[in-house]
């Protein structure tokens, strides 16, 4: 299960991740990237990497005020989108393949649903404000 606790974790060690990316092909992977043409690819994967890894570090802040099976999907969601969109991005970069195309935009419905959980979750919430 999804708690607080491991959502914020997550959120935070993905967002490391993301900038440990970041920095990896800025500097180490700079020139294999530009010899494939995929400076652009690999930079959409960290920076679409890095919002939804902030996005659950939001969901993790905000889990006592909104805390329901939308808001843990929400979270869920973001995790797999990162998984399937950015990383099959940065395969596509790394390798210089489009084998794995065709997962991206899986990746992308999942970045689709976890805001839209996240706006649900919010809607449905019973507190007043």
């Amino acid at each position: 299960m999804f708690t607080q606790k491991r959502i914020l974790i997550a959120g935070a060690i993905l967002a490391g991740v993301a900038v440990g990316m970041g920095a990896f092909g800025a500097h180490a992977l700079k020139p294999l990237l530009q010899e494939n043409g995929r400076v652009d690819t690999f930079e959409l994967a960290t920076r679409y990497h890095f919002y939804h890894a902030f996005q659950l570090l939001v969901l993790g802040a905000l889990y006592p005020t909104f805390y329901s099976r939308f808001w843990r999907a929400s979270a869920w969601m973001s995790v797999v989108g990162i998984g399937l969109f950015s990383g099959s991005l940065y395969v596509m970069a790394i390798f210089n393949t489009t084998r794995v195309a065709l997962i991206t935009p899986l990746g992308g419905v999942c970045f689709l649903a976890a805001w839209t959980l996240m706006a649900f979750a919010i809607y449905r919430n019973q507190s007043k404000g």
